[in-house]
């Protein structure tokens, strides 16, 4: 009689927001991309995809996928590739050793959840593919290092390869065709400036209108900007940022940071037609930052922009009071701020009062809710399944 185990491995992976930001494929086949970048991982405990990978010579019909609750389409070339990548590295381990079951022949029924909205500009595609990645990897038993998976993650959605790291991570570009050197790589781990905190001003949680895919091909086609960013301003910003983070200074890291998403976010304007990811709302995030850094004298405060409009102010925890507080004191009845981090900010009114009054209106208006978090760990192997011995999906 056929052995019917169902073989399980499940994994949390971290979202990661780019601080040189990632925006054109030199192959959008592969993800390759026009320029290297580098990121700062989140906190798992505050933004994270929990994935569990399951096999079974039980299991019928294709490959499936549930992504909070609802059936995912994985016929697609993108997560076809990683499934594909994985079995073959199975396979090799198979035929090295006849004793092991062959996992690599049998269906893969695979559950995901995440804790935060998705397609929102919070970069759940990153945390998806590299908990799908890692589950796998492990439900394999895969020998493979985590620059080894980057490699597979990043043709599911290229900046997953980042969240296969913790700590402060880059993503070399490479120069091969084949893409074997594209790959992520730790700068520094979270433990190297563990300090690093970031308020997100979560401004709407609807999908985007244009996708980041279909937005860089129209970005690189047409912006007449664009080849200067991609070939002199980020190898200069990747190693002016490097070196910020591992001389741990912030007004550094932060003056970059801010630099290039301005620079991201202008080579989205000068695309064809125009491509607008912020809105008044974001623009009011910058100007609060700018008031923040004014009064303080010196930044203390750094804002970045994804694909969508929502704000991420980076700052170091002993500034808590002149950042978080003064966010908590202007948006304080919003959503988020009842977990134990936001708990714990006091509001700051006397640092609300230096945020110039068109700019404290329009976030009052129009943030929805608000996400504290700070630098934190790579993937993380769990026993927490979502499918059960059976192979069914656990109910929630």
């Amino acid at each position: 009689m056929a052995d019917s185990t169902v073989h399980r491995a499940s994994t949390t992976a971290p979202v990661n927001i780019a601080v040189i930001k990632y925006w054109g494929k030199r192959d959008p086949k592969l993800n390759l991309p026009t320029n290297s970048s580098l990121s700062v991982t989140l906190s798992q405990s505050d933004l994270r995809t929990h994935t569990t990978a399951s096999c079974s010579t039980s299991y019928t019909g294709p490959d499936t996928l549930l992504l909070n609750g609802a059936p995912q389409d994985v016929s697609g070339a993108r997560t076809q590739a990683c499934f594909r990548e994985l079995r073959a590295l199975r396979s090799a381990l198979e035929a090295s050793d006849a004793t092991l079951p062959k996992l690599s022949t049998f269906p893969l029924r695979i559950a995901s959840e995440n804790n935060f909205p998705t397609a929102a500009g919070l970069a759940s595609s990153a945390a998806g593919f590299a908990a799908l990645v890692r589950a796998i990897a492990d439900l394999y038993a895969l020998p493979a290092s985590a620059t080894e998976l980057s490699r597979i993650a990043r043709q599911g959605s290229g900046s997953a390869c980042r969240s296969l790291f913790g700590g402060y991570v880059g993503w070399e570009k490479g120069s091969l065709d084949d893409g074997s050197d594209s790959l992520a790589y730790e700068v520094a781990p979270a433990s190297h400036w563990p300090q690093m905190r970031a308020v997100i001003l979560v401004v709407s949680a609807a999908k985007k209108g244009v996708s980041s895919t279909t937005g860089m091909q129209a970005t690189v086609a047409t912006s007449s900007l664009f080849p200067a960013r991609a070939n002199e301003t980020v190898p200069r910003r990747m190693r002016e940022m490097e070196d910020a983070v591992r001389n741990r200074d912030f007004e550094a890291f932060g003056k970059v940071t801010m630099k290039d998403s301005n620079s991201f976010h202008a080579t989205c304007l000068d695309t064809e037609p125009p491509i607008f990811y912020m809105n008044d709302v974001s623009r009011a995030a910058v100007r609060a930052v700018e008031c923040i850094n004014a009064a303080a004298g010196k930044t203390i405060a750094a804002y970045t922009f994804d694909a969508g409009p929502n704000a991420v102010v980076y700052y170091l925890a002993e500034h808590e009071k002149e950042i978080a507080g003064v966010f908590k004191a202007l948006l304080g009845d919003k959503d988020g701020w009842a977990s134990s981090r936001g708990a714990a900010v006091q509001e700051n009114k006397d640092g609300l009062a230096k945020i110039d009054d068109k700019a404290a209106a329009a976030l009052k208006d129009g943030v929805s809710r608000v996400i504290l978090t700070g630098v934190g760990e790579g993937p993380i192997s769990v026993d927490s399944h979502l499918i059960d011995g059976k192979g069914e999906v656990v109910q929630a």
